[in-house]
Order: structure tokens, then C-alpha cells, then sequence
């Protein structure tokens, strides 16, 4: 069978991976300090703090910003739970608006849905194509919606606005009209889990990008100490002599990345720019050319005059279809022995956010965009002969469900 997304593990990673065994140092380490530096150069951002999730990062950093209960944070309806999760962990509530036709959030309704109690907006880079920032940046700039914002943190007052916190889960390597993701916007957070592009098996990074009223560098160690339970020294700082003694500055969280993990991560970056991305994008350009065959076809957009997706997720869309023959053309494509997915469910219609009152017919462009995705598989060891063969798959599993010509 051919699978969805496994992770790429060569020797290049396993040498660097037993070399940390070896080491003797396996947890936050040296390995992790340099994997946020490169992470930093890469981004062109101010600061990273690598983390054990990109779900933990945004935590983090709605809790850094002051968001607790009766705040409101806006989000894409279509997008993973994570993203709303830990809205909900901070007693907020998530506010769902609905996506363009390129399954980005919708700058419009974001608009429409600022009241006085949005503390923060988190755009999502569905399948690593950028959102719409500059158009979100100048939204919560703007002096009408200033003047609604109101401050309830320190941080808060500093910033005096709005917070754009972007979930670049899918998107590290992407560009945004010239500039990386990273740094698009105030505060960005990476997901390193087994199934992206770059990964460490599990991890996240948050990518500091705050203006010049706010010492990033401040913020990370202060990050660092929260990610720690609230004690103000690591324990690679503690490995010197006659620093044992610590404090415990707040009740924190246990979410460090180890050096186990950041070993994964420094080969990855390294290769990311010149090796990986080179070759998910010829995947992604080689779907387009064997699917632009079909009528059926709806082509994902991942590259256009100011964006270049980072080829995570190749969201291909069947033209007039139901959601339950999407369903049984995927059963189909599975048994052509072919791994498929479904990038995502959106959380309206997820039981938990159901019962909390939303409903999915709130957000049609949502809708219409799940129920008639399909994701292909994506990885750097797919050979052009697996992409051929899992465009036939999908070829023959329409013609069976719908009656389509190949």
C-alpha cells in the first residue's frame, strides 16, 4: 500500500540521533538551543522557544497575552481541534469564521466578527498556503477597531491591540510576498509533529516576532521558565558549577523540547530549504499536471504571485459531488491500496464544539470545501510512479462512484 505521510528516517538522522545518546545529554540541551537559532535564521523572525507541540506553543502564548475567561479569539471554522482546544483550556471562547474557496480564513468575516472582547485572532495556513496577512495586520491596526480593543494584561496594554497569532502548523518554509513564515506576523507557532514537513516526532517552536516595544528576547527566557514549570533554570543551566540553587517564579507548564527530539530537527532544517521542499513541490506540480486531465478536477492553488505554499497538503477537491460520495470515493482509493485523508473535519461539526452550540450551516464555504476533499499523500520518498499511480486510484474510484469519464 502505498502510505499517506510517513516520516523521511535515513541515516543521517539516526546517526545524529544515536550521537545525542551517546552524548549523555538527552533532554533540553545544547542540540535544542541550536536547533532555535537555525529556526530563527531560517524564519527571519526575533526568537524561537522550541516546545514539545505546536498545541502547547499557542498556549503559551494566549496565556503570555493575558486570554482567560469571558476574552473571545477568532478563528477559522475549517481547521484542526488543536487550534481551538486551547482556546478552551484558557476559559475563552473560540469564535469560528467561515474561509475562502483556498480554505484560508476569510478576511471579511473576520471583520464582522471583532467585538470588545477579542483578545487575539489565530489564523490558519491550511495545507502551508499563507493566509491573507497583510489584509489582517492593517485589520487590527485600524483605529475603529483599536478603539474597541480593550486591555485587561500588561502585555495587552503594550501592545494596545489586537494579538495576530498565526498557526503555521503546515506552513514552516512558506512565503508570504516575499518574507518566510515566521515572520508574518506578531507571534507564529510551528508543528514538528510525525506527519509535517519538517519534523522532530513530536514538538512545536513559537516564532517571537513582536514589535520594538517588547524585548523579545525577555520574552523568550520568561517562555522558557513557563515551559518549565516556572523554574528559572534549565537543567543545562544548573550543569554549572555551583548553580544548583533555582526558583520556582510562577506554577508553569512541562512542555520543553529534548535534545532527542531537536536531533531530528537539525538535520531536517538543514536539508529543508534545498532538499525537501524542492521535492514536495515537484509532487505537488506533478498531481497538477495528471489531474489537470480530468474535468472533475478541482486543482488546489499553492503557488501565485505573492504566495508559495510549502507543499504540505495537496487538498484536492471533486467538482459536484455529495459529501457521502466523497466518502465512498475514498473507500474506493483505498482499495487500489492507496493511503487518502480528509484535511479537515471542520469544528462545527465536531460532537464536543457541536454541543457548545455551533452549527456547520453557519459556515458554508467550510462545508463546501470539506465535502469534497480528498489529500493526497505527500512525502519526500513518493516516486513519480506512486504519483501516477495514486492519480489513477482516484481516477477510477470517481469514474466508479460518479459515472465520470477517464
Amino acid at each position: 500500500m502505498i502510505p499517506f505521510s510517513p516520516p523521511r528516517i535515513d541515516q543521517l538522522i539516526i546517526d545524529e540521533v544515536i550521537d545525542t545518546l551517546k552524548s549523555g545529554w538527552i533532554t533540553t540541551g545544547p542540540k535544542t538551543k541550536l536547533f532555535e537559532k537555525k529556526l530563527t535564521a531560517f524564519g527571519g523572525h526575533k526568537a524561537t522557544l522550541c516546545v514539545n507541540s505546536a498545541s502547547a506553543g499557542l498556549e503559551l502564548m494566549l496565556r503570555w497575552y493575558g486570554v482567560t475567561e469571558g476574552d473571545e479569539v477568532i478563528l477559522p471554522a475549517y481547521t484542526y481541534a488543536a487550534t481551538a482546544n486551547v482556546i478552551i483550556h484558557c476559559g475563552a471562547k473560540p469564535v469560528f469564521v467561515d474561509v475562502n474557496n483556498d480554505f484560508n480564513i476569510s478576511v471579511a468575516a473576520i471583520r464582522k466578527a471583532i467585538t470588545n472582547r477579542t483578545k487575539v485572532i489565530m489564523p490558519v495556513d491550511i495545507g502551508g498556503h499563507p493566509c491573507d496577512y497583510d489584509e489582517i495586520n492593517t485589520l487590527v491596526k485600524e483605529s475603529s477597531v483599536v478603539s474597541l480593543f480593550s486591555s485587561n494584561s500588561e502585555e495587552q496594554k503594550k501592545l494596545g491591540r489586537i494579538l495576530v497569532l498565526s498557526d503555521a502548523a503546515h506552513s514552516i518554509g512558506a512565503i508570504y510576498k516575499g518574507k518566510q513564515s515566521g515572520s508574518l506576523t506578531d507571534v507564529t507557532v510551528y508543528s514538528f509533529h510525525a506527519v509535517k514537513n519538517l519534523t522532530t516526532a513530536e514538538g512545536g517552536a513559537i516564532c517571537l516576532n513582536l514589535n520594538d516595544d517588547f524585548d523579545n528576547e525577555a520574552i523568550y527566557k520568561y517562555l522558557n521558565t513557563k515551559s518549565l514549570h516556572g523554574q528559572n533554570k534549565d537543567a543545562l543551566a544548573k550543569t554549572q558549577i555551583g548553580n544548583w540553587r533555582y526558583d520556582i517564579i510562577e506554577a508553569g507548564y512541562k512542555c520543553n523540547m529534548t535534545d532527542i527530539l531537536a536531533s531530528i530537527g537539525l538535520v531536517e532544517i538543514d536539508r529543508y530549504k534545498n532538499d525537501m521542499l524542492v521535492r514536495r513541490k515537484q509532487i505537488f506540480d506533478l498531481y497538477s499536471t495528471l489531474l489537470s486531465a480530468y474535468d472533475w478536477a478541482e486543482i488546489p492553488e499553492y503557488i501565485t504571485k505573492e504566495k508559495t505554499s510549502s507543499f504540505h497538503v495537496y487538498l484536492l477537491r471533486i467538482k459536484g459531488i455529495t459529501e457521502k460520495q466523497r466518502d465512498e470515493i475514498i473507500a474506493e482509493i483505498f482499495k487500489a491500496e492507496v493511503s487518502v485523508n480528509v484535511h479537515f473535519v471542520p469544528l462545527p461539526m465536531m460532537t464536543y464544539y457541536k454541543n457548545m452550540g455551533y452549527n456547520i450551516q453557519d459556515y458554508p464555504v467550510s462545508y463546501d470545501n470539506y465535502s469534497r476533499e480528498i489529500s493526497l499523500p505527500v512525502y519526500y520518498d513518493l516516486t513519480d510512479e506512486n504519483v501516477s499511480t495514486v492519480v489513477m486510484a482516484v481516477a477510477e474510484a470517481v469514474k466508479k462512484v460518479m459515472n465520470y469519464k477517464l
